[in-house]
């Protein structure tokens, strides 16, 4: 909570004078009882009319004053529940980003995404109502007390008796539904999980024909979130009958031995209309007071969802170094590494070691989960070695500057992702200031420009969400000429030719070698064929390096290379 709650810092002065503004209202509130205990008492009881409107008067400035208070107060609250959100979830996102790939894999997506939104909304709300109500309901409730014992002592038994069973079915209710409402938000978490996999694949599903499986997978999750939700609000339903009949009971009590008292003359009839009215304003802010602790319950719940992601810390920590040793013969070397996703029962890369020069290019090939992949994202950071020695251009990667490293090695992922907007705020991720000279040699090498050249407004042309308007194999070019801009020092193309003819695929590799020479290439990929130029080949299998060298001495010395190559220079004659 206090991870959260810091978010309130910047609006102190809302936070006092919200209810400072609410509790006048209240004050105002509390004296109208009196009032008009004293227009039935002296006024109607002497038919003195010029009283009654006199009094009438007070009443309606009583009004119009708390209404003014209530509105000052809703506008701080609204400043400060609105700019606290606001905060919170910039602070949310931006920590969120600071998170390695091993944080983010143990959360998961859809359930970050529900948490920087709905988890904010509700805390927001829970702020918005803590302002306006927090201290105006406890305030009423014993304000009226007060009030009705200085009115009459005895008659107030009722309130000492009638407040303490309400408090005491509030906490029941609350012990049981915290636990509840957090358990309904992992519940939406599962519902997202499902609809983002079920929209993003919805070919896939199509064409396994699966709908009805999907929807009926869905449609349980959506069953269980719904009935834990509903245990939750029959739970909290609870509350105002619960309080309307024990409330009830008191104002009945408090007629009778009222109207008793009021024929022995022990209070007037005014006293006992101001009397009952306490009673209803306190039945009405342990109403309040009620649903009030409904929507902190949901608020605290959330706010302990958000907590656990801050406390979530990132394991890699950045170094200060933010420039490269260009004395260094080697570009990148791997001495001895191991790397073991978190919660996985075996290596994912077992004692792994190579070198390669600057504008060098190493070629990683293997078999689906053989730790290509996981490999090449040691290289920029994204995951920390178990064990071993990750060295860029003679120092520790340890050492160096996360940011800088971001900068001096551009990564093609396997699944090329564009946003929406043009060619042109695409290609300028890496550096905001390229100019259109940079992007269009950076698309000429990556085989981009033949096509982009062609569309109706070239670099102005606008790409739909996740590139829908776009190819495979376009899609893929403009993330691979992406990652050109920049010049960095070190590209990877992790499998990102894989929807490449093999004509474009070719000319790709000749471009890199004319343009790129300074660059050194890490190229990732299923095909023999795109590595045979690479100066030197990994061959992994089941996460272990079980070939190292040239297209030619893998072909003699290395089993399983001599099999993928062979295997498809078989298909290739086939076709």
């Amino acid at each position: 909570m206090k991870r959260v709650l810091v978010y309130l810092k910047n609006y102190k002065k809302q936070l006092i004078l919200g209810p400072f503004f609410k509790l006048l209202e209240a004050i105002f509130e509390l004296i109208v009882p009196v009032v008009m205990a004293k227009i039935i008492d002296n006024g109607i009881g002497n038919n003195d009319k010029a009283y009654i409107l006199k009094m009438g008067a007070v009443m309606v400035v009583l009004g119009i004053c708390g209404l003014a208070f209530a509105l000052i107060c809703q506008y701080f609250a609204s400043q400060c529940a609105y700019g606290f959100g606001t905060d919170l979830r910039k602070a949310l996102y931006k920590h969120i980003n600071s998170l390695s790939y091993s944080n983010i894999d143990k959360f998961g997506t859809s359930t970050l995404i529900n948490r920087i939104t709905n988890d904010t909304n509700s805390v927001q709300t829970g702020v918005n109502m803590f302002i306006r109500l927090a201290f105006r309901a406890p305030f009423l409730v014993i304000g009226a007390i007060i009030a009705s014992m200085l009115i009459d002592l005895k008659l107030s038994i009722a309130f000492l008796i009638i407040t303490p069973i309400i408090s005491l079915i509030i906490y029941a209710v609350m012990s049981h539904t915290i636990p509840l409402y957090k358990k309904t938000q992992q519940k939406l978490d599962k519902t997202a999980t499902l609809t983002r996999e079920n929209l993003e694949g919805t070919r896939v599903i199509r064409a396994f024909s699966r709908q009805e499986e999907e929807i009926k997978n869905f449609s349980i999750a959506c069953n269980e979130l719904s009935d834990n939700a509903i245990l939750a609000g029959k739970i909290s339903s609870i509350l105002n009958p619960v309080t309307f009949m024990i409330m009830n009971l008191g104002i009945v009590a408090i007629i009778y031995f009222g109207g008793i008292r009021v024929d022995s003359g022990n209070i007037s009839q005014g006293d006992l209309t101001a009397f009952i009215n306490y009673m209803t304003q306190i039945l009405l802010a342990l109403v309040v007071l009620a649903n009030l602790i409904i929507t902190f319950t949901k608020a605290i719940a959330s706010a302990n969802r958000i907590s656990d992601i801050f406390e979530c810390q990132n394991e890699i920590v950045s170094g200060s170094l933010k420039n490269t040793d260009d004395n260094s013969e080697y570009s990148i070397e791997f001495e001895n590494v191991s790397f073991m996703y978190e919660g996985a029962g075996a290596n994912s890369l077992e004692n792994i070691n190579f070198k390669i020069k600057k504008g060098g290019m190493l070629g990683i090939i293997g078999g689906t989960g053989s730790g290509k992949s996981t490999l090449a994202s040691l290289i920029p950071r994204f995951y920390e070695a178990n064990s071993g020695t990750v060295t860029i251009f003679g120092k520790d990667i340890k050492e160096y500057d996360s940011e800088y490293i971001r900068k001096i090695v551009g990564n093609v992922p396997q699944k090329a992702v564009l946003f929406t907007g043009s060619v042109r705020d695409n290609m300028k991720w890496a550096d905001a200031d390229a100019s259109d000279e940079e992007i269009i040699r950076a698309l000429k090498i990556a085989q981009a420009w033949e096509f982009v050249e062609k569309l109706p407004r070239k670099l102005d042309t606008v790409i739909s969400q996740g590139g829908k308007n776009l190819s495979g194999g376009q899609k893929q070019r403009i993330a691979i000429a992406r990652a050109f801009i920049g010049n960095p020092k070190i590209v990877i193309l992790d499998d990102s030719t894989s929807a490449l003819d093999y004509a474009t695929d070719f000319a790709f590799r000749k471009a890199i070698k004319e343009n790129l020479k300074d660059t050194t290439i890490i190229m990732i990929s299923q095909r023999a064929t795109s590595l045979k130029d690479a100066d030197t080949i990994i061959v992994m299998d089941d996460g272990k390096a079980v070939g190292t060298g040239t297209h030619e001495s893998l072909l003699e010395n290395c089993e399983v290379y001599n099999e993928i190559y062979n295997s498809q220079l078989r298909n290739r004659e086939g076709e």
